[in-house]
């Protein structure tokens, strides 16, 4: 742990080092060649997800964002005041500053991947809030870990925030298993605030993931210029173009790299053939309809007891209470 003189603690887990080679060269071995998208968010990542949330095809963001602003107060009012609120994938954290104004918990745990991005946001949160108590978490959340230990009141009420889209990223088993312990983690009478992309008309999902600026295929070819980076391999970036389509028969949108001819790459003394036209899959982003996502919450020990929708039917949050 480290104290930072914005005045917030930063626990740094080392969630990337140990696993990122391990998870390339595992990924690129399968018969359908496949990388994480968690390791999206490098320095240089996270700085074009950030573009994408404000291109116009980027409809999640926007759309969050103003159901967070007209709904925030009753939002806030079922959380609870004086709360424990920890929040999976903190990013930039541009949609948590108004929460947290409404919600005044009594201390927060951001959960970020990327150390930089999350060092940052959390001294700009110190000093915003310099009465808030941080602990940030550099973490893998997919994965088990600790949290950091804060001395709180017996019972406070613990309070698992999770916007974006991000839950879309897991197939639906995984999905049901993160719930389920986020579930465990926030306890009987805890909750969870959950953004959930809804089903929608294709033209727009398709708009939405191939944007006429070319950033989120900037985004999505960065992580070959990542492995390079910081793995010593050697992609040739010319060699790749970003494929995202809708597969129907999944319900979700999917995000490949191309490969326009064949090639070879090494990794770590390793080499990997790619034929002209073999793709690597590097995301899904599951649509739900509010009732199927409803039975998934159910399954994992939560209720849905309240779901804040845009009049555009474009973007869910639910209210997610534990039983």
């Amino acid at each position: 742990m480290e104290n930072d003189a914005a005045a917030f603690a930063f626990h740094d887990l080392k969630p990337e080092p140990a696993r990122f080679l391990e998870d390339v060269v595992a990924g690129l071995g399968r018969p359908q060649k496949a990388l994480s998208p968690k390791y999206f968010y490098d320095d240089a990542g996270s700085a074009l997800f950030e573009r994408i949330c404000t291109l116009p095809e980027y409809y999640p963001t926007r759309t969050e964002l103003a159901l967070m602003e007209h709904h925030g107060d009753e939002m806030a009012g079922l959380l609870g005041h004086g709360s424990l609120l920890i929040e999976y994938g903190s990013g930039s954290g541009r949609k948590t500053i108004g929460l947290i104004e409404r919600l005044k918990p009594a201390a927060y745990i951001p959960i970020d991947i990327s150390a930089s991005q999350l060092r940052s946001f959390a001294a700009q949160l110190a000093r915003r809030f310099p009465a808030l108590r941080i602990a940030a978490a550099c973490a893998d959340y997919s994965r088990a870990f600790d949290l950091p230990d804060l001395p709180l009141p017996p019972g406070t009420r613990r309070i698992a925030y999770f916007p974006g889209s991000t839950i879309g990223n897991f197939t639906v088993e995984e999905a049901r298993g993160f719930l389920a312990s986020t579930r465990a983690l926030v306890g009987r009478g805890g909750a969870m605030l959950i953004g959930v992309d809804l089903k929608k008309d294709e033209a727009l999902l398709h708009a939405a993931y191939n944007d006429t600026q070319g950033v989120t295929a900037a985004f999505n070819l960065n992580l070959l210029a990542r492995i390079n980076r910081e793995l010593g391999a050697d992609f040739d970036l010319a060699a790749f173009s970003h494929r995202a389509f809708y597969n129907r028969d999944a319900d979700r949108i999917e995000m490949h790299l191309l490969s326009e001819r064949p090639q070879r790459v090494t990794i770590a003394g390793r080499t990997f053939a790619f034929r002209a036209g073999e793709t690597i899959h590097t995301e899904n982003s599951y649509k739900y309809s509010v009732e199927e996502f409803r039975t998934l919450a159910r399954a994992a020990g939560f209720d849905s007891e309240r779901v804040w929708i845009d009049g555009q039917q474009l973007f869910s949050i639910h209210y997610l209470a534990a039983r």
